[in-house]
């Protein structure tokens, strides 16, 4: 004999068969609360701290109001716990006039930031022409020096190739050896042309400034 089914009805309103030995399930009734303030053990050592501090008792205040026996003036803040929430408010949640002080600020650091960036750009621009011609000056001094080094190395190798003969070879030791000596001879003979130079800028400038002594002295009345 076939074993017997059952239909039962699920929270949705839905019918479920159920198979032989099966049964609907019976959630147990939530713990009833007490009518009154429950105040827990301070002995027992099982029992929870915050249970024991004013969280507690403000929530026994809460539930049961006047039958819990609290106090309300004891909920209130101490003087020094006071002092600590409004320091902690003025830390945390500044007040509208702060808040505005300190958007204004940091308004005008922004904007300064701004001018002084504008200025140095300002600045730049016009600096730039001076800047660019500054460049190609140094450009054109750089390619008339390296033009004038291959001018003097092409003439130092033209006499070092004078000397030796043409059919000596410019990669040989001998060449390079004399090349570098010719090198020498004409940087020695360049120091010694600046040397001279400044000589006689400095015997000009002794002279001219004797002139003028001469000049003032003879321009000067007699005692």
């Amino acid at each position: 004999m076939a074993a017997p089914w059952r239909q039962t009805r699920t929270l949705f309103g839905l019918s479920v068969t159920l198979g032989p030995g099966s049964r609907s399930y019976r959630a147990p009734p939530p713990p009833r609360r007490s009518s009154g303030p429950w105040w827990p053990d301070p002995e027992d050592p099982l029992t929870p701290r915050w249970q024991l501090g004013p969280r507690y008792a403000a929530k026994q205040f809460a539930r049961h109001g006047a039958a819990s026996g609290v106090a309300p003036g004891s909920l209130w803040p101490s003087p020094e716990q006071l002092r600590e929430l409004e320091a902690e408010e003025q830390e945390w949640y500044p007040s509208l006039a702060t808040m505005q002080e300190s958007l204004r600020v940091k308004q005008l650091a922004e904007e300064q930031k701004r001018q002084a960036r504008e200025q140095h750009i300002a600045e730049c621009m016009a600096k730039m022409p001076q800047m660019i011609e500054n460049w190609r000056e140094q450009q054109r001094e750089r390619w008339e020096k390296v033009q004038a080094d291959k001018e003097r190395r092409a003439r130092l190798q033209a006499e070092a190739q004078e000397r030796l003969g043409y059919h000596v070879d410019p990669r040989s030791t001998r060449f390079q050896e004399l090349l570098q000596d010719l090198e020498k001879q004409q940087r020695k003979r360049l120091k010694e042309e600046k040397q001279r130079q400044k000589k006689e800028a400095r015997a000009a400038a002794l002279a001219s400034a004797a002139a003028a002594q001469d000049t003032v002295t003879a321009g000067a009345p007699s005692s």
